[in-house]
């Protein structure tokens, strides 16, 4: 009773910003709690004898991203939205100020930095099993200090360079639409690890000498499908947690911000249905059976869809989107990997940066308020924008990786594995590695079995 009567008596105000900011917390941690998820996925598609570089990459992307967005990253993400907008003053010194402010270390900080370690995470993925571990840390530094930050700023800077106050917002008459980061975040890390399995090049006995794609399958779907259910999971705090005000006041009195929840929520998760079985179904049609990793990929795919649309469309939109962000990975992956002749470990582009280029353009067709031209045209521009600076950044920054540590282990090195080559470790220590076809020697009692990876027993 007491406690109820101390509540009524409260500033309105002063509870709203205290439930919002427990709320922003803890969307924090499932944010963060999307790392090991990628980690297991990740983790699932390379060959066992990768796994513990992949986990190394992983570990380095939060611990020493954090470090880095904390000292430079966010910094440079104020900085890029105020010299994008029409007489906005540049201040270095308040750019930076939030390093002393206390009161920006969860609002703006701690949620700047869990939505920069998730862009800078997706790229290792896509160069996973034959990049030196120097170069990727090279990378990650550069994504996390400078690359992201300013495009973030552009989009999310209050005044950058695609709100409707930034150049190009004025120049078209609205401001970029990306709710939650399918092109800030996911695009971005999409079309980086694009590029950056381009620049490294494919893995050895990728393809033979005629260019024909051969399959390499990694040690474990079921690492891989686990740690797709975990980034769901985590989804709902990148997608829902976008939403940082569950309270407000209104008319002085406190309200429930039940609406704009629900519709955020219910489009994630139409999305994330959507797009699961929009892949099985295109593989269960051009494979003759519906592919349990495209299945998950496709699941990622349609939620990275949603992602930046999911409080701007109506319901049938999210799950519109999400089936066509599904629907493509598969497809996508193989003109990748068949046509384009990059080796995408991870399937990161068509999962990242194609659904969530095709997502985000489409909001305005699906859009509560109705169709806009010019809605569309910024949405293309800006996505336009997005790809043109990280293809730019990011081949800049894997060309200096190259020339100052080399990006790629000497053949010998990559043979045995980057487990042994790169960290003196053996991720699975009761197995052998084989120099050569990747595969390992299982001994069990007298007899051995070998596999390729995909558990054929190839004595059979």
């Amino acid at each position: 009773m007491l406690e109820g009567a101390l509540l009524a008596q409260a500033d309105p105000a002063s509870v709203v910003s205290g439930v919002n900011t427990v709320w922003t917390l803890v969307v924090c941690f499932l944010i963060f709690f999307m790392q090991p998820g990628f980690a297991l996925l990740e983790a699932g598609q390379v060959r066992a004898k990768n796994v513990a570089n992949v986990l190394m990459k992983n570990l380095m992307d939060w611990g020493m991203g954090v470090l880095v967005f904390f000292v430079l990253g966010l910094g440079v993400y104020g900085i890029a939205g105020a010299v994008t907008t029409p007489d906005l003053a540049v201040s270095v010194s308040g750019a930076f100020s939030y390093i002393n402010d206390p009161s920006a270390w969860i609002g703006s900080y701690l949620f700047s930095a869990v939505f920069a370690m998730t862009a800078a995470t997706i790229v290792s993925g896509a160069v996973a099993e034959r990049i030196k571990f120097k170069a990727y840390i090279f990378y990650s530094i550069g994504l996390t200090a400078f690359i992201y930050p300013v495009i973030a700023g552009f989009a999310w800077g209050g005044n950058g360079l695609l709100s409707s106050a930034g150049y190009l917002g004025q120049a078209i008459g609205v401001g970029f639409q990306d709710f939650a980061g399918a092109t800030v975040v996911h695009m971005l890390g999409g079309v980086a690890g694009l590029v950056g399995a381009y620049m490294v090049g494919p893995r050895r006995g990728r393809y033979d000498s005629e260019g024909n794609s051969q399959p390499i399958p990694g040690h474990s779907i079921t690492l891989a499908v686990l740690g797709t259910f975990i980034l769901a999971f985590g989804w709902y705090g990148f997608n829902v947690g976008t939403q940082a005000a569950v309270l407000s006041v209104t008319d002085g009195a406190l309200a429930f911000n039940g609406d704009a929840l629900g519709r955020v929520a219910l489009n994630t998760t139409l999305g994330m249905g959507g797009g699961a079985v929009a892949a099985a179904l295109v593989t269960g049609w051009s494979d003759g059976k519906p592919d349990p990793l495209f299945t998950a990929s496709g699941l990622l795919a349609g939620l990275v869809a949603v992602t930046g649309a999911v409080p701007h469309v109506t319901w049938y939109g999210g799950l519109i989107l999400g089936i066509i962000g599904g629907a493509q990975a598969p497809i996508v992956y193989r003109w990748v990997t068949d046509k384009l002749k990059i080796d995408d470990v991870a399937a990161v582009f068509p999962v990242h940066g194609s659904a969530g280029a095709i997502g985000t353009l489409l909001i305005p067709v699906f859009a509560v308020d109705g169709f806009s031209a010019s809605q569309l045209a910024m949405q293309a521009a800006g996505i336009a924008v997005i790809v043109v600076w990280t293809v730019v950044t990011t081949a800049i920054v894997f060309k200096i990786a190259d020339v100052v540590v080399g990006l790629r282990p000497d053949e010998d090195d990559e043979d045995i594995g980057l487990d042994r080559s790169e960290h003196g470790y053996t991720a699975y220590p009761e197995f052998v590695d084989t120099a050569g076809d990747g595969g390992v020697t299982v001994t069990s009692g007298d007899s051995a079995m070998a596999t390729d990876g995909s558990g054929v027993n190839e004595d059979d």
